[in-house]
């Protein structure tokens, strides 16, 4: 009866309008009526608790580290590498964006950000080279989901922190199956382009290049510097947040100098927007969980789905059918908020393994960011590049098959995420 209390206020507050992280508020004021242990100042503690952790301080500065990068000009600077290094070729400017959409994920960890970014600089130079322009849009959407699971990454960051999962090992494990997802939206470009009759531009010269490298190197050198700072010890991921923001500042005002001073304050009011609804999210999901966890609802889950536990892969099949279900309807922030806590005592009674279950999770929560009706990164495409929402959610179906195929594959071969992370996360 717990879940039926759960799901019916959740759904019911989010069905007439109310805003999710109010929803999730009144599901967990829900349950505590229904257990008769009602008391307006454990929900405050619980929400006050659910944004005082030192981990989620790693949002705000990745929020405000994406910012810089689009306002400073680092990004603009790493297509141009890519432009210079792969834009020759047949189709060149849709691996150009796969190939941004990599490196600039490693700098803001935020589908989001990497989407507005990208389209207004890809869009309308691929539209002029004469690619259909749903199609290239939809690529574009698609790239920008990587976002979320190269390191670093603020779904990773919310994960680790309501699953109580390392977030140092989520990160590194994340970066394997982001470049592999990387290739699979390559093949599919290289699939729905290969009849078009488009005339690369030419290669450009070894000094063109050399001079494009020395151009972005400051934007090149910032991934770097997390993925070996993570690896080596250095910082933990939160510091690395920090790290990003206050070097993305340094080069977009001091090197680059396209950011000034005076535009400052609009860039962190903007971040500081995105981090509050963020936060406010995470510290209501917190109450919820608190009472899923005092309830037990997860051991009434954990007892329906006893006769998949001796069987792992078919219990991540039906969990990953699950969370793609969700992700058409739900953003990817709640609904990480929502299911981990849910999922992870399922998860661990079945003994699989829960850095590998968060990346799994990751990329199918990114991968719903692209899937209509909801699609938060299909809205931004669709508002930067001027197209409407319908062609785009047809061209963007290639790439998301191509994705839920690395993702079938992850699950049906845990090696693709734990080998990798044998050398890079230990």
């Amino acid at each position: 009866m717990t879940i039926v209390v759960f799901s019916l206020s959740l759904l019911g507050g989010m069905a007439i309008g109310m805003p999710i992280a109010f929803a999730l508020l009144l599901s967990g004021v829900a349950l505590m009526h229904y257990l008769d242990i009602f008391d307006p100042q454990i929900v405050a503690q619980n929400l006050i608790n659910g944004a005082d952790s030192f981990p989620l301080m790693a949002v705000p500065f990745f929020m405000l580290a994406g910012e810089l990068m689009n306002t400073g000009g680092l990004s603009k600077r790493i297509v141009n590498v890519a432009l210079a290094a792969v834009g020759h070729v047949k189709g060149g400017l849709g691996y150009v964006a796969i190939l941004a959409a990599c490196v600039i994920s490693a700098l803001s960890g935020s589908a989001v950000a990497d989407a507005a970014a990208l389209s207004a600089l890809l869009v309308p130079m691929m539209v002029r080279a004469g690619h259909d322009k749903a199609r290239s849009a939809g690529l574009i959407a698609a790239s920008s989901v990587i976002g979320p699971i190269i390191p670093p990454s603020i779904g990773f960051v919310i994960f680790g922190v309501i699953g109580g999962v390392s977030i140092t090992k989520l990160f590194l494990a994340g970066l394997v199956p982001g470049l592999l997802i990387g290739v699979a939206l390559a093949l599919a470009w290289w699939w729905e382009v290969r009849k078009e009759n488009i005339e690369p531009p030419p290669r450009q010269s070894g000094a063109a290049l050399l001079k494009a490298l020395v151009d972005g190197i400051w934007a090149l050198m910032l991934p770097v510097i997390i993925i070996f700072g993570l690896k080596l010890g250095v910082f933990t991921p939160t510091e690395s947040a920090v790290v990003a923001a206050v070097y993305s500042l340094f080069v977009a005002t001091c090197v680059y100098r396209e950011l000034k001073v005076t535009e400052l304050f609009d860039v962190f009011v903007t971040a500081a927007k995105t981090t509050a609804v963020v936060m406010f999210l995470v510290a209501a999901a917190l109450v919820a969980s608190w009472l899923i966890t005092v309830s037990d609802i997860t051991g009434d889950l954990v007892a329906m789905l006893e006769p998949l536990l001796d069987s792992p892969t078919l219990l991540l099949l039906a969990i990953m059918a699950v969370v793609i279900i969700v992700g058409t309807a739900m953003d990817m922030t709640p609904t990480i908020l929502i299911l981990t806590p849910v999922l992870m005592p399922i998860v661990k009674a079945a003994g699989i393994d829960p850095v590998y279950f968060g990346v799994l999770f990751i990329v199918n929560n990114s991968i719903g960011l692209i899937t209509p009706p909801v699609g938060t990164v299909l809205n931004v495409v669709s508002g930067v590049a001027r197209i409407r929402l319908e062609p785009l959610m047809k061209a963007v179906t290639p790439f998301m098959i191509a994705q839920f195929v690395v993702l079938f594959l992850m699950v049906l071969f845990p090696q693709l995420v734990l080998w990798p992370l044998r050398f890079i996360g230990h």
